[in-house]
């Protein structure tokens, strides 16, 4: 496992891969005395638009490997452009079901994020495996809003992250997805299901309040993000493997 040496104070400037939507570096965030190391571990939407610009700016982040969320339909449909990137692709995928049937059922983003929790916590935890397999590792589903949300919300938390350091971070989605991107897609989602209250909520927002309640209901379930991890069969060494790769001493 490979953990850069230097790693200045601060968040950095998110990475520019042309093509691919909200990626960004989690470095710079505050966990008590200790900070998130920049290089370590990126988040995104789908890498099913890169051109060749944007898989050498890909591949100039020096990836050792890629979690991809999305279930075979989704990967199917839009697979990542990885040419000429030597990595390690992991297939995690999270839902119990298809990304549809949320919005045909209607959830809200609350519901959605506590099925997640509780139907997939066997996935979340082989995500965390993944990320101490190998460093630099980038995490992404289709938006990298929700089950990638999610999933580095609750990797953070167990970590040691500052609860409202791993709550901005996910709200930071929100002002990342292009706004022609959410009109294409809010319109076609719509004529699917046009009676549906949570639509737009679910396709295009990622409202603070709901992070922090769902980290709230964790801790009030399990004690705390890392004993969630720990109920679903991560150990206590792999824990504290976690907190080494992911934090610095400030």
């Amino acid at each position: 496992m490979t953990i850069p040496t230097s790693d200045p104070s601060g968040p950095a400037p998110d990475p520019v891969v042309p093509g691919a939507v909200n990626l960004r570096d989690v470095g710079g965030l505050r966990a008590g005395s200790a900070v998130t190391r920049h290089g370590v571990l990126f988040r995104s939407g789908n890498l099913a638009r890169l051109d060749p610009t944007g898989t050498r700016a890909l591949a100039e982040l020096h990836l050792r490997r890629i979690i991809d969320l999305r279930a075979d339909d989704e990967v199917v449909r839009e697979p990542s452009r990885l040419d000429g990137v030597d990595v390690v692709t992991q297939r995690v995928p999270l839902f119990l079901g298809s990304v549809e049937s949320f919005f045909r059922d209607d959830l809200s983003l609350d519901e959605m994020y506590r099925h997640l929790v509780d139907d997939s916590s066997g996935g979340v935890v082989d995500v965390v495996r993944g990320i101490l397999a190998d460093q630099p590792v980038l995490v992404h589903c289709t938006v990298g809003k929700d089950r990638t949300g999610v999933t580095v919300a609750l990797t953070l938390a167990a970590a040691g992250v500052d609860a409202e350091a791993v709550v901005a971070d996910y709200a930071r989605t929100e002002g990342l997805l292009p706004e022609y991107r959410n009109r294409r897609v809010v319109e076609m989602l719509r004529a699917m299901h046009p009676e549906a209250q949570h639509l737009e909520e679910l396709a295009t927002r990622s409202p603070a309040p709901v992070m922090r309640a769902l980290l709230d209901d964790v801790t009030r379930r399990y004690g705390s993000a890392a004993e969630y991890l720990s109920a679903h069969g991560l150990a206590g060494d792999e824990l504290a493997e976690l907190r080494r790769v992911l934090l610095r001493t400030t």
